[in-house]
């Protein structure tokens, strides 16, 4: 969703992120960590996942309900330190709603799970 219309800036600026890179690729080990008390979340706790973990640039506006750390792989962010990078966000764009969730690269990674009870959760709010 953030690596989509890249050369289209209001999609960017809607969907609160653009995706720069996946340090490590696919299949790299990480977790998911809980940081609001947001009904969205809660109940669900921090959990593992393996698949491609994204490196975004975020929108300040965005409220970030999940996050994973960086670095886990090395790579040239890693001289940086560690960042939490947001992996489960929300904002709102004129009347609408902008779920955001990198979990999914792979089918496997969101059926089933917390991490599917984050994208029902998410996919039910943004239609309300």
């Amino acid at each position: 969703m953030c690596d989509a219309f890249r050369e289209t800036v209001d999609w960017q600026f809607m969907t609160g992120a653009q995706w720069v890179a996946h340090p490590g690729n696919d299949g790299v080990e990480y977790s998911v960590r809980m940081v609001s008390d947001d009904p969205l979340v809660a109940g669900v706790g921090d959990f593992g996942v393996k698949t491609e973990q994204y490196y975004l640039h975020v929108d300040p506006a965005v409220k970030v309900h999940a996050v994973c750390d960086f670095p886990v792989v090395d790579g040239p962010h890693a001289a940086n330190g560690p960042v939490a990078m947001p992996v489960v966000f929300t904002k709102f764009w004129g009347q609408g709603r902008v779920y955001y969730n990198a979990l999914g690269h792979q089918a496997n990674v969101i059926d089933h799970g917390p991490a599917a009870e984050l994208m029902k959760r998410g996919l039910l709010w943004a239609a309300r």
